[in-house]
């Protein structure tokens, strides 16, 4: 998922002194770069092979978590194809800081793995309404009931009952394969969240190898090439993916204008700096209206967000920038006057036809080349690169006229069941929500909804045409 990164206090601070502000972005490159991702793994791989110990993954299942049923999936192919030791945990979700909308989340999971799921390959039923306290429970004692060889089966047939809310089914399983009393299930819960505890996360789907953590089937392709690296494929195993992530399709169809793309952009997040540009030259290059609705960095508006959290968000974003193929790292950490500055300008930017140039550019300089956003300089850098003139910007910076329409923003995110960022949203040629999501991992599925979109309005006025005795184009 995407989310910002900081921690509470040092980072997130909202306006860190000069000194700590330089510290801090030095320390966020060394440690955080795709090169030093590359060195942490090197590492770690040493390490496995100097105690001669096998390759181990371990796997954090939140029952109530749509993602998890997705990620359960996935198990089964990963032991065939792959010579690794699986380990798996019953967890629930982490009450701290680290998910400030536990509920919004749960409801997002189900609702985004209904979504992603015929795109991997894999399954998510639906239901009218989500798995009762006591599914869930009994749901877990079937699981806690089984050894590890039979449980990543156990896990999606558990998860297809709940998930469909066919409470009969659940009942059959349990007699077929026993379950737990509920304090053996308490305990196992416990225990697992203790793991993942002190193993450095919390979030469930989350599968942990090499002292690297990987988010359920939208990061399983990252695990999967590391372990093709150190050579752990089983000889004669299938070189299919086990979920490959789509591409970004940025045609063949194009649009007139009708649909609407909205994006929620946040200069402090490193997710955004990934994406952004290809989300614009989404918009541009199928002609979708683009409506860009940036929003204040979560720790600016009081979300909490603590080292631990920030730390795997870096280093999910060093991958996802290497997986992407950009040069991306060189940080100068923009939180508070920053960010502040440059949304000031962004109303004269849009104005003069340049408010997303001014975002990217902004972005390029906090992310990929380490500018100082923070002094009068670096500022007349970012608004240079943005084809503006300095002298009028400098006038204009500091205001806050833009406050009131980031904050409408904001709500209208939570309006479609949205708090991070970027999020996205699409809208018909009536102007109804088609789909509205977050996470830079997800503008591959923005693309294929308006391809899909454009091809049956496409196959509508052909069918038009042949109902009315007019000869429909050849394709």
């Amino acid at each position: 998922m995407a989310e910002e990164f900081g921690d509470q206090g040092g980072f997130a601070s909202m306006n860190p002194s000069a000194l700590y502000r330089f510290l801090a972005s030095k320390v966020m490159t060394r440690m955080w770069s795709v090169t030093a991702l590359e060195k942490r793994r090197q590492r770690a791989e040493k390490k496995r092979r100097r105690r001669g110990a096998p390759h181990r993954v371990v796997y954090f299942h939140q029952l109530d978590d749509g993602y998890s049923h997705l990620a359960a999936q996935l198990l089964r192919p990963l032991l065939e194809r792959y010579d690794v030791d699986l380990e798996v945990h019953l967890v629930t979700a982490d009450p701290g800081d680290n998910l400030p909308e536990p509920d919004l989340l749960l409801q997002l999971s189900r609702y985004d793995a209904e979504k992603v799921a015929p795109h991997y390959g894999l399954v998510f039923p639906v239901a009218t309404a989500p798995p009762s306290p006591q599914q869930v429970e009994l749901a877990g004692r079937v699981v806690a009931a089984v050894g590890i060889e039979e449980m990543p089966e156990v896990m999606v047939a558990v998860g297809n009952a709940l998930w469909s809310g066919e409470s009969k089914v659940l009942e059959g399983l349990a007699k077929t394969h026993g379950s737990v009393e509920a304090s053996e299930l308490a305990a196992r819960v416990a225990a697992g969240n203790a793991a993942r505890r002190e193993e450095g996360h919390y979030s469930g789907a989350m599968f942990f190898y090499g002292g690297e953590w990987y988010w359920g089937s939208d990061r399983i392709n990252h695990l999967e090439q590391r372990l093709i690296g150190l050579g752990a494929r089983r000889p004669g195993a299938t070189e299919e993916a086990l979920c490959s992530r789509p591409e970004i399709e940025f045609g063949p169809l194009r649009d007139n204008g009708q649909l609407t793309f909205e994006i929620y952009p946040s200069l402090r997040s490193p997710y955004t700096s990934l994406i952004f540009d290809h989300a614009v030259r989404l918009a541009r290059e199928t002609g979708v209206k683009l409506v860009m609705r940036p929003v204040l960095p979560m720790v600016m508006r009081g979300v909490p967000a603590t080292r631990q959290k920030g730390f795997y968000i870096f280093s999910d974003a060093a991958r996802e920038a290497k997986a992407l193929g950009l040069k991306w790292g060189t940080i100068y950490d923009p939180i508070g006057d920053p960010v502040r500055q440059v949304y000031s300008l962004y109303p004269w930017a849009r104005s003069c036809g340049k408010g997303t140039e001014l975002l990217s550019s902004f972005l390029h300089a906090a992310f990929f080349d380490g500018v100082n956003t923070n002094n009068l300089q670096g500022m007349k850098t970012v608004v240079e690169n943005a084809g503006l003139p300095w002298p009028e910007a400098s006038k204009i910076l500091g205001d806050r006229d833009w406050e009131a329409e980031f904050e409408a923003n904001r709500l209208a995110m939570y309006e479609f069941g949205s708090w991070g960022v970027p999020s996205f949203r699409l809208l018909d040629e009536a102007g109804k929500e088609v789909l509205g999501l977050w996470g830079q991992d997800r503008l591959w599925l923005f693309a294929r909804e308006i391809q899909r979109l454009l091809r049956e309005r496409r196959a509508g006025s052909e069918g038009e045409r042949s109902g009315s005795g007019e000869e429909a184009p050849q394709s």
